[in-house]
């Protein structure tokens, strides 16, 4: 088997897939960027719908680069689109050589906060086309890159150790384990989040192709700002429910996608981990 060696915590090429969910520029994906910068990533390669955001996170990330050959691309992508994520790929591999860590972040939610039996399908047409579709063809062609492309080996304290030959992280959220009422559409397609990554982490585990989830709560970003504004007894519910009574921020978020990413992770794979500060460890009276 070819490898290729490496020191330090990151190496390599990146590829961000965020949709325009982070319009105020703080979000997941922007943190995320910054997060790998500081780790030492040779290259961030952002991908994104909204090519002018991820173009000012990508000039921001220069400064906490840690790599004295960093680099970033921007490329427009539709995850929606089976074409334009199929170009995304082939334009990351022809710059950078290879796909080190994908991270998955295209997602959207419905405006609309109804039961069940009154959930628009139009509205869950819509959110499953990018939440699970566009997942799925990213995931697929992040697959295809990888499985062309050699592994890796690391220096631990004991022994060189294969960490295969790339990383997949697919952001989601603690709706992957349970449901948020009214919110039918989100709720589904964030179950098909977790069933995605476990089934392509079993069928590629041992083509060295590590696939995970986070998984977290409420998160001070712009999308959970919008859901603030149309109900404005969220906080207090955040407040009364988490037990460091506080949302996350984007950039604790980020720091869990870095680690996952790592070789420190490397026997980590086909798992969510929830990040919800404690909220999953009771049952919630009302």
């Amino acid at each position: 088997m070819s490898t290729a060696k490496f020191t330090g915590s990151m190496h390599s090429t990146i590829v961000m897939l965020f949709r325009n969910i982070d319009p105020a520029g703080g979000g997941i994906g922007q943190q995320a960027v910054y997060s790998f910068a500081g780790a030492g990533a040779r290259a961030i390669i952002r991908a994104d719908i909204n090519e002018e955001n991820a173009q000012k996170a990508a000039e921001t990330a220069r400064k906490y680069a840690t790599h004295p050959e960093f680099r970033t691309l921007i490329i427009g992508v539709d995850v929606a689109d089976a074409e334009s994520v199929q170009k995304m790929i082939d334009v990351t591999v022809k710059e950078s050589g290879r796909i080190d860590y994908a991270v998955n972040g295209a997602g959207i939610d419905h405006l609309s906060n109804e039961p069940f039996a009154e959930a628009s399908i139009e509205d869950f047409d819509k959110v499953m086309s990018v939440n699970i579709k566009g997942l799925t063809l990213s995931v697929r062609a992040e697959i295809n890159a990888m499985l062309a492309q050699e592994t890796r080996e690391i220096t631990s304290r004991s022994d060189e150790r294969d960490i295969g030959r790339g990383v997949i992280l697919n952001v989601g959220s603690a709706n992957l384990y349970a449901g948020l009422p009214a919110k039918m559409a989100y709720t589904v397609s964030k179950h098909a989040v977790m069933g995605l990554t476990k089934m392509a982490a079993l069928d590629h585990a041992a083509d060295g192709i590590r696939i995970n989830a986070v998984c977290p709560t409420w998160v001070h970003t712009p999308m959970v700002e919008e859901e603030c504004k149309r109900n404005p007894t969220v906080m207090q519910m955040v407040e009364a429910i988490v037990p460091l009574k506080r949302m996350a921020e984007p950039e604790e978020i980020a720091d869990v996608i870095v680690f996952l990413c790592s070789p420190s992770a490397s026997y980590v794979t086909g798992t969510g981990i929830i990040i919800d500060a404690g909220v999953t460890l009771t049952v919630h009276m009302h």
